[in-house]
């Protein structure tokens, strides 16, 4: 495997762990409410050129790299509207069902509701010192996602009733550099005008 292979493909996933839809859907109906206009920074996932995944308590994000030092500034193409990639951490942790949250290989785990209801694309947001906007690119599971947490997990987080909720994910890219740091305060700036 070549090496840009092995880093654009990471860790694999434990089958052992892999939840049944109905499970995840109970699970899902259990989680608390997130915060609308405010949330939390919760993880931060750098991936590195060898595969492996690394949490830093902080980074900058720079609009040339994402976060800083991340496989998508090294991976083309360098698609502008996938710069950050954004997963809400208490699904996570469902999905997962116990495995590492740098599975999933997103960059940033939040608290924040980011259904398309609550950050439809252009909303801007302040994470730490830097401001980010909400992209119209989907983030969808991929085969990638469902060996790491199985087809029924794909299924959950794909297209369907729930997927203006954003299971799966968002993208943001960096509007203004600054610094982030797990436990940072995430504040929505603007919404898009209806």
């Amino acid at each position: 495997m070549s090496e840009l292979a092995k880093e654009a493909y990471g860790p694999q996933g434990d089958v052992t762990r892999h939840l049944p839809l109905e499970t995840l859907q109970a699970g899902l109906r259990d989680l608390p409410s997130p915060g609308r206009d405010a949330g939390t920074l919760a993880l931060i996932v750098r991936r590195r050129a060898d595969g492996e995944r690394e949490t830093p308590d902080r980074v900058r994000l720079t609009s040339d790299e994402g976060v800083s030092g991340d496989g998508w500034n090294r991976r083309p193409p360098r698609h502008p509207d996938a710069q950050l990639a954004v997963m809400r951490v208490d699904v996570a942790r469902l999905v997962a069902n116990g495995q590492p949250l740098t599975l999933f290989g997103d960059n940033l785990l939040v608290d924040l509701d980011i259904s398309a209801a609550n950050l439809p694309a252009g909303t801007r947001l302040q994470v730490g010192d830097a401001i980010v906007e909400v992209t119209p690119k989907p983030h969808n599971g991929c085969s990638k996602f469902s060996g790491r947490f199985g087809a029924d997990a794909l299924v959950f987080v794909g297209p369907g009733a729930d997927r203006p909720r954003n299971l799966r994910g968002m993208y943001w890219r960096v509007v203004q550099e600054g610094e982030v740091a797990v436990g940072c305060l995430i504040r929505v700036i603007s919404r898009p005008a209806s």
